[in-house]
């Protein structure tokens, strides 16, 4: 069989498996299972990760934060094999809101998509201005709060002029940042290690005299917990495109494990490096080395070395910006496309050359885009943006596994190309304890010298960002607009009870 046969039969395939899931595709399969984890890859992107919470997890933690790296990865290693599992069934563009609604229904698949939309515009915002000092170093704009809200506007306007051209120029951008990112990531890590040790490697082990905090070194350590909780999501971004990838089935599952082995290997290398190059702790912790990150690379590589390595940085962040607008047009394109959003005739609408759907990607820069402009109002602007992203996320997370695991109970054998088989139960309880685990300390108030609102500031914002949803989805009832399949991974049920049966398409 010819290479271009076989890529039909493939095709045809691909075609035949998501026709029996109730679904004929408007997306072109053009992107190959290596972009498809760079996709995963560049989402995640340590660079970003470190470079954006390394001056925040030093303060709170000091050294020994980098164990949140190795913790949080075994903890979202497990929440990719539960995801593998799933998508490897239901191979369907939009990632959570889809996983969610085979497997439980579709008010759950709706909170779920909702939750995770949410979270997900805000990460973007978070990422473009993470951005900002750097994009401002490189264009030599002076520091400041309107010098990092411009950049972080070039940013998105940049990320979505570059996913507008479609599939094939995100899948290219995609493996180009990956490339500049973990080359920039050694070249830049190796350099330090070399040239800018200051410190031997028992100070990762130390807790003693390098955070003062009231609460013995405990309550530090966890406090420090979001530079690794806000590292390792980003390998759900492989199946939210599981339409855009010949053989998905096999591909996607694989593509978001490597995203998480290679992706943790890299932040861990990074933030060692940076670790050991710091000069002076306690002056990044009093805050007299406000930008530590900064301070390192310009001692390390002076003013025009370190102009190098801000172009591998913000080519880290605009990949990362790509991948996340990608993933957040997909949800809203796979929500609309069941009927399931206001303006769904819109958001399913796909430019007749490009095969991407442009109005939901233009509000995956518009709400981040005033996310940011928001920002001017705050002076905790990225923690309390990242702080409430990465609950949503983690929340719209295990909405899935929780689903999963309820599914499980009620007789869901994953019969996809990837499963777990006897370990599938205990996979799947572990990383919905994770979750939780997770969850609760980033929530977890620790600032009791302010008024409560702030101290409960991450755990309230979620609660409304899930508040405002729930009461548009009982109010509205959107749900009942879809009459796609919903609801059939266990067999010989379809839909919530009370509800009418779903329409479209065999269940599998």
């Amino acid at each position: 069989m010819s290479q271009e046969s076989h890529h039909h039969h493939e095709h045809d395939a691909d075609a035949a498996a998501l026709a029996s899931l109730g679904y004929q595709s408007e997306f072109r399969r053009e992107m190959s299972p290596w972009a498809n984890f760079a996709l995963g890859f560049t989402y995640l992107s340590p660079v970003v990760g470190i470079y954006t919470l390394f001056a925040v997890g030093l303060i709170t933690g000091g050294p020994a934060m980098i164990w949140w790296l190795v913790i949080v990865g075994l903890g979202q290693l497990l929440v990719a094999l539960v995801f593998g599992e799933i998508v490897s069934q239901f191979p369907v563009a939009g990632g959570v809101y889809p996983w969610a609604r085979r497997l439980w229904g579709r008010k759950w698949a709706w909170m779920t998509g909702w939750i995770y939309l949410v979270a997900l515009l805000t990460t973007i915002a978070g990422v473009v201005y993470g951005s900002g000092p750097f994009l401002a170093q490189l264009l030599g704009f002076t520091p400041g709060t309107s010098s990092t809200i411009t950049c972080a506007l070039i940013l998105l306007a940049l990320a979505l002029a570059i996913n507008l051209m479609g599939t094939k120029w995100l899948a290219t951008a995609a493996i180009i940042g990956f490339t500049a990112e973990l080359i920039g990531a050694i070249a830049v890590g190796t350099w330090l290690l070399l040239t800018e040790r200051h410190h031997n490697l028992s100070v990762i082990f130390d807790t003693e005299g390098v955070v003062g905090h009231s609460g013995g070194y405990l309550s530090a350590f966890l406090a420090a917990a979001l530079i690794g909780i806000y590292q390792y999501y980003g390998f759900e971004a492989c199946g939210d495109v599981a339409e855009e990838v010949p053989d998905p089935t096999r591909q996607i599952p694989k593509a978001m494990r490597m995203t998480i082995y290679v992706g943790g290997a890299a932040a861990i290398f990074v933030c060692l490096s940076l670790l050991l190059a710091v000069q002076n702790y306690a002056a990044v912790i009093d805050g007299t080395d406000a930008d530590p990150v900064t301070t390192i690379l310009h001692n390390a590589f002076g003013e025009g070395g370190t102009k190098v390595v801000l172009v591998v940085v913000m080519m880290s962040f605009l990949s990362c910006a790509l991948s996340l607008m990608a993933a957040a047009s997909r949800l809203m394109y796979s929500y609309a496309r069941d009927d399931m959003i206001m303006g769904s005739s819109l958001f399913r609408h796909f430019l007749p050359h490009r095969h991407v759907p442009p109005y939901a990607m233009l509000v995956a820069a518009i709400v981040p885009a005033v996310i940011v402009l928001g920002s001017v109002v705050s002076t905790k602007a990225l923690t309390s943006i990242i702080s409430f992203a990465t609950l949503g996320i983690y929340l719209g997370f295990h909405m899935v596994t929780f689903a999963a695991l309820r599914a499980r109970m009620k007789g869901w054998v994953p019969s996809g190309n990837f499963t777990l088989g006897r370990w599938g139960m205990l996979v799947n309880v572990s990383a919905l304890a994770y979750g939780v685990f997770a969850m609760v300390i980033m929530a977890w108030p620790r600032t009791p010298d302010l008024p409560w609102y702030d101290n409960w500031l991450v755990a309230l914002s979620a609660a409304v960002g899930a508040g405002v949803g729930a009461v548009y989805m009982l109010a509205v009832r959107p749900y009942l607009r879809s009459e796609a399949v919903s609801g059939d991974a266990i067999r010989g049920t379809l839909e919530e009870p009370g509800e009418p049966a779903a329409a479209a398409g065999p269940t599998r």
